[in-house]
């Protein structure tokens, strides 16, 4: 998985993983914000949400362009500096009012308008590398690492995102609208960190950093691959193809940072006891985590030294883990945002065991192609969302609950419910996500590059508007109605991209 990739693969995914924490920080909070400082109810809220996660996923497509034209490195080097800008905007305590309402926007056009610079031309970059022969059969595994990098930011950015608004409540006597403006800064520092590793380790991927016809000319990348008009177009419309089906995968995924953000908010039990409390110390699950890829290397190992390194770490991460538990005292509370770190947490544990089951059915010749892992993936989502409709079964309307909560009445659920469900929708995110990005970085025009990345941004930000739907008929609607919209979306997508398998395999 980690031997003979190039260094610049690395220093990229470091650089990425910078910037997505402050990402995640910023987005773990995010609706809560919304409702709680500016009183917006939770269907303005989605629509606030979504279309900023629209132009997040958007804009890329026309950095994509600019890139083309300008060079990669460019675009990500002015992506970055825009980024902190906004997030700096968003970090000021302005209150409530119109003016800070004025702010909020702002900052939210500057973030989008910066990741769209960065966030697919760093991909791009990424794939390039393995234009070379040396690195062209390591680009599935690359692509499968940069994600995991990804969700390493991810992972730790809500427990930071609530400990920064615990201290600034009980140490600095910020009010609770104001301490999420310090969680908002944390996402600055990590721009710099994210700035600082970029520039650091630039001499490993500068050979990537120009536009197609600047990259083409260097020494170490391989030629570019002619086409005629006729494969260009055929790959154009694989692509789309692929583009109109992962819009309805993203529709259901991004909800973890809306609806069911809203219900773990609102229907989701306020604190847990025993085994159970130690998943929200985020500490716990690192560990887990060293004693996963311990296992791994365990077994891989060819040198005694190797097999001896990985168990000293296995019995360091049980012993650590041993330990938290018998420290149990009482109960611990389960804040809303701290669910969204069980995505990222998943992603890290099971990509291994993901890419040890594929390379197992590479060896055999029955591994299934990028198109068919999306559809594959579809149909896990749409588990995920059957997982939410049975947990959903005879609770009250996301109404009557808030009336049931002031009057102390209510009833909540087991948190196991929404673990369970991020579980199931990180194998559909593992099926579809690091698979699509690759195969569009495979099949991809060599001239069309940025565009067709950013291509795959589009239908991400078609499908981030579309997360408001859930969210518009968050209200009077029985929950086992929205999780079934979310169900439907996924499986007709599943349908449809089986029905067009061949097409999509025979450029593949």
């Amino acid at each position: 998985m980690f031997e003979g990739q190039p260094k610049g693969l690395y220093a990229l995914a470091l650089a990425n993983t910078g910037e997505r924490f402050g990402y995640y920080t910023m987005l773990a909070i995010f609706v809560l914000f919304l409702k709680a400082n500016f009183g917006l109810s939770p269907g303005m809220a989605g629509t606030i949400y979504s279309t900023f996660l629209a132009l997040v996923y958007f804009l890329p497509f026309i950095g994509g362009i600019l890139a083309d034209k300008f060079g990669y490195g460019k675009m990500v080097t002015i992506g970055i500096i825009a980024m902190f800008a906004g997030y700096v905007l968003l970090a000021l305590p302005l209150g409530s009012g119109t003016l800070a309402l004025a702010c909020m926007f702002s900052a939210l056009l500057v973030i989008s308008t910066g990741t769209g610079l960065f966030k697919g031309n760093l991909q791009v970059m990424v794939g390039n590398l393995y234009d070379s022969p040396e690195y062209a059969s390591k680009r599935d595994s690359a692509f499968s690492i940069f994600y995991m990098a990804i969700n390493i930011g991810a992972l730790f950015a809500p427990t930071a995102a609530v400990k920064i608004m615990e201290y600034a409540q009980q140490s600095l006597g910020v009010s609770v609208n104001d301490s999420y403006h310090f969680a908002f800064g944390v996402a600055c520092v990590s721009l710099i960190i994210s700035m600082a590793i970029y520039y650091a380790s630039r001499r490993t991927f500068k050979h990537v950093e120009g536009n197609i016809k600047q990259t083409s000319a260097g020494k170490e990348t391989a030629k570019v691959e002619e086409l005629s008009p006729s494969e260009t177009k055929d790959r154009i419309i694989a692509l789309c193809l692929v583009f109109a089906v992962v819009i309805f995968f993203w529709m259901a995924f991004h909800q973890n940072g809306l609806t069911l953000t809203y219900f773990a908010d609102e229907f989701t039990a306020k604190s847990s006891t025993g085994l159970e409390s130690m998943m929200f110390d985020v500490w716990n699950l690192v560990a887990i985590i060293f004693i996963v890829y311990g296992l791994f290397s365990l077994f891989q190992s060819s040198t005694g030294k190797g097999k001896a390194i990985s168990g000293i770490v296995i019995l360091l991460a049980l012993a650590f883990l041993g330990y938290r538990y018998s420290s149990l005292n009482g109960s611990v509370p389960v804040d809303a945002p701290i669910f969204q770190q069980f995505n990222p947490f998943f992603v890290v544990a099971l990509t291994p065991v993901s890419m040890a089951i594929f390379g197992a059915l590479s060896r055999k010749g029955k591994e299934p192609s990028a198109p068919r892992k999306i559809g594959l993936g579809m149909l896990v989502a749409a588990c995920g969302f059957i997982l939410m409709m049975f947990s959903s079964f005879g609770l009250l309307t996301p109404v009557a609950q808030s009336e049931a909560i002031q009057a102390g009445t209510a009833s909540f659920v087991s948190p196991n419910w929404l673990i369970s469900t991020y579980l199931v929708l990180t194998f559909g995110e593992l099926l579809l996500s690091p698979m699509g990005i690759s195969f569009v970085s495979k099949v991809a025009p060599p001239k069309y590059k940025g565009m067709m990345m950013g291509g795959w941004f589009v239908a991400t930000a078609i499908g981030n508007y579309l997360t408001a739907v859930a969210a518009w008929i968050w209200g009077d609607m029985p929950l086992w109605i929205v999780w079934g919209v979310l169900v439907g979306v996924c499986l007709v997508s599943a349908v449809f991209i089986f029905s067009v398998m061949k097409k999509l395999e025979k450029v593949a």
